[in-house]
């Protein structure tokens, strides 16, 4: 972890010590490594509303040493949300670095069908709102373009969280490409086309042009999360 995200933790970390004292049973930072680890999270036996009075009073200093305000939440809490919030938490769980205590997700597993049923919801999410966008456009070429552009990280989150789902490789456009054509059976050339509007790789086609192919593509992946099975 660089040092300036170090003191902007140690900031976190003693406001939480000074507002819970022997009740902070832990605290992860998360994210990717670089400045995603100023978000934190803590565990606590309780929590009560002096205690986010305290933590209300601290988060000015946090914010203007950089850091993010940390999600605070009792451990029993967490324990029993675990299946509301799988996408949520799992990533926490997947990208963290330990700050106090012992790690708390060593024994934690997100449910693979609570996570299948959050992403289905934002796969069909995205496909409402694709649809919805468009006609907001009004079908300007350039409107529409944007549309594209900027819901194509999206549809990468989306193909990523479907792969990991699947335990197969998705750390890159042509791994994504790959299980996207052979396991959902989507078109290879249509979902490398908007990856690459979602910067991972060079653009070599007309944004505007792409979406009707892109709206199929969308929800032919929709369908698939909805029928998924790990079999």
């Amino acid at each position: 972890m660089e040092p300036d995200l170090h003191t902007r933790l140690d900031l976190v970390v003693a406001g939480l010590r000074r507002t819970f004292g022997d009740r902070l049973v832990a605290v992860v930072a998360y994210g990717r490594p670089s400045r995603e680890w100023s978000h934190s999270l803590a565990l606590v036996t309780s929590l009560t509303m002096d205690d986010l009075t305290g933590l209300a009073a601290a988060a000015p200093g946090w914010h203007r040493a950089g850091a993010a305000t940390p999600l605070v939440i009792p451990r029993d809490e967490f324990a029993r949300s675990l299946d509301a919030f799988p996408i949520e938490y799992g990533d926490i769980i997947d990208a963290h670095t330990v700050l106090v205590g012992d790690d708390p997700f060593a024994a934690v597993r997100i449910d693979r069908l609570d996570f299948r049923r959050a992403v289905e919801v934002q796969a069909a999410s995205h496909l409402l709102h694709l649809r919805e966008d468009y006609i907001e456009t009004g079908g300007r070429p350039t409107a529409v373009g944007t549309l594209v552009h900027d819901s194509a990280p999206g549809f990468a989150q989306l193909l990523r969280r479907m792969a990991h789902l699947d335990d197969a490789p998705a750390d890159s456009a042509a791994a994504l490409s790959h299980w996207a054509a052979t396991r959902a059976g989507l078109d290879a050339r249509i979902v490398g086309d908007v990856l690459a509007l979602a910067g991972e790789g060079v653009p070599a086609v007309d944004a505007a042009r792409l979406f009707p192919d892109y709206l199929f593509t969308v929800s032919a992946l929709r369908r698939f999360v909805d029928q998924w099975s790990a079999d």
